[in-house]
């Protein structure tokens, strides 16, 4: 690579030359969607998807003790109610590095609210790992990692003075339907007309 990375000026230009991980990658389909993993089980750290440059920063170091108890990531070329890519909560057998994409089968939905904005998170499983075949939907997963994310969520941001509520769990077809609205929702907005 050419050029000068000194400055923003030439990190943008180096940027472009960098797959866009929110932009050019597929969101998947229903049963094998496309999740790029954004923190990955047992970190403090949250990262997220940089949305001018395509690729995974740290966004911040967690407030509170608690590590991510699951990896976390988003579906490419989605978009929700908060104006980020759809998130995905993905009970894996072993912890998997950020910017890694995992195909992933949808088997329940979270509902929540942060800071007063819907910010539901689908719940999948790896497609290629045969520990998970037999979750297909929420009646499927362990009821206690239920309740430990319902625990995570409602306690992770009181450090910092925040209020967030899970709101409920939802089966395998809301988490299919929340995939199609996000892929909608994300053609609605970048779609070139």
């Amino acid at each position: 690579m050419d050029g000068n990375l000194d400055g923003k000026d030439g990190f943008s230009k180096l940027a472009h030359k960098i797959m866009n991980l929110l932009h050019d990658i597929s969101p998947g389909e229903f049963n094998k969607m496309n999740v790029i993993i954004e923190i990955n089980k047992g970190s403090k750290n949250k990262y997220e998807i940089d949305k001018s440059t395509g690729i995974i920063a740290l966004d911040r170091v967690a407030h509170t003790t608690q590590d991510f108890p699951f990896d976390y990531g988003f579906i490419p070329q989605t978009l929700w109610d908060d104006g980020d890519a759809v998130d995905v909560i993905l009970l894996t057998t072993h912890s998997i590095f950020p910017g890694i994409l995992v195909r992933a089968r949808p088997v329940a939905i979270m509902n929540m609210i942060d800071s007063g904005d819907p910010d539901d998170k689908i719940i999948a499983v790896p497609v290629d790992d045969p520990r998970w075949e037999n979750v297909k939907d929420l009646s499927d997963i362990n009821k206690h990692t239920i309740k430990e994310m319902e625990h995570f969520y409602s306690t992770y941001k009181k450090v910092q003075g925040k209020e967030v509520e899970v709101t409920g769990f939802k089966g395998r077809k809301e988490a299919e339907e929340a995939f199609s609205r996000g892929i909608k929702l994300y053609k609605e907005k970048f779609s070139k007309s």
